[in-house]
């Protein structure tokens, strides 16, 4: 399943870029700044939105699925993004030092992770004092009980799809 999700996501995933995900990445890594680790980097749809030095002084993209990772290497060449170190590492065992990096980025992360809480700590043990953990998740319709009912009865088949994306996980 993994290399059939990696071959369909960007297609997928188009029309929800195009109507308001793009932009609010855009807006996101606008605030990225010195060195940054992006984690589930996944096809390397950030990469194109990253700034460029000397705001960014390294930039590092961590995804343990060899399928996206291939897809994300290969974004970096098409936009000439040279600067960019591939790591094949989870969230819960990325091969940092504490305090490595002034910037964590994750993008609908949290929704597929083993354990939120590990995967957060992670996070506050990468960064730097003072670091910025910059994220967009997407959660739980809670505010909405017939979209809620809904992701609760597609759930089941989208975890085994979406690479254990949990659509009614309580993210906030």
């Amino acid at each position: 399943m993994p290399r059939l999700l990696a071959s369909i996501y960007d297609r997928f995933m188009r029309k929800t870029e195009a109507a308001s995900l793009h932009d609010w990445r855009a807006e996101l890594l606008s605030h990225a700044r010195g060195d940054v680790l992006e984690i589930g980097g996944g096809t390397g749809i950030n990469l194109p939105l990253y700034p460029a030095a000397p705001q960014i002084i390294s930039l590092t993209l961590a995804e343990p699925d060899v399928h996206m990772r291939k897809r994300a290497e290969a974004r970096a060449r098409a936009i000439h993004r040279d600067d960019v170190v591939f790591v094949d590492a989870p969230i819960e065992t990325l091969p940092f030092a504490d305090a490595s990096f002034d910037v964590v980025v994750a993008t609908l992360l949290l929704c597929s992770v083993d354990n939120p809480a590990v995967a957060l700590a992670s996070i506050r043990r990468l960064l730097r004092p003072g670091g910025s953990y910059l994220f967009l998740e997407h959660v739980a319709a809670e505010e909405n009980p017939s979209r809620l009912a809904w992701q609760r009865r597609i759930e089941p088949f989208w975890k085994v799809i979406g690479d254990n994306c949990h659509l009614t996980r309580r993210t906030l």
